[in-house]
């Protein structure tokens, strides 16, 4: 790997790590995991507990523990899976779907902010993403196409 690469890579994951650090100890507002968690969420919902921890690369125990003060905020609602009545299925409830907007700006506007400060070229990152997102569409289209 290009040392130059590597050290902004260094670079963000250290400031991503202040940023989570500091959001964890602010007792009134969700921690960088709690916000890991509900974006994770939106994007599978609903989902098992047992495959939101495989998602999050925690243990079934951790998820659980994780979820018991997001239900009892009102954040996310668990019920029986109806197909399977020793699985709990996981949803974002309308108040978790805007804790976690709510939250996760600012979070994302921070960290951006201190990216920058860094001299990461957080710009030409965010468009270099998007090319490689759009090549892999549509290499994955053309993939789709030829079966």
């Amino acid at each position: 790997m290009d040392d130059g690469l590597a050290d902004l890579l260094h670079r963000v994951v250290m400031l991503l790590g202040e940023s989570a650090r500091r959001r964890t100890d602010d007792p009134d507002g969700l921690t960088y995991s709690q916000i890991r968690l509900l974006g994770t969420l939106e994007d599978i919902e609903p989902v098992t507990q047992h495959r939101l921890a495989q998602a999050l690369s925690v243990s079934d125990p951790a998820i659980s523990r994780a979820l018991r003060p997001l239900e009892a905020d009102g954040l996310v609602q668990i019920t029986v899976d109806p197909e399977h009545a020793r699985r709990r299925l996981v949803r974002l409830t309308e108040a978790g779907r805007n804790a976690f907007h709510t939250a996760g700006k600012p979070l994302g506007d921070e960290f951006r902010a201190r990216l920058v400060a860094a001299g990461f070229p957080y710009e030409r990152y965010c468009e270099d993403t998007l090319r490689l997102a759009e090549l892999l569409t549509s290499d994955r289209e053309r993939l789709h196409a030829s079966d």
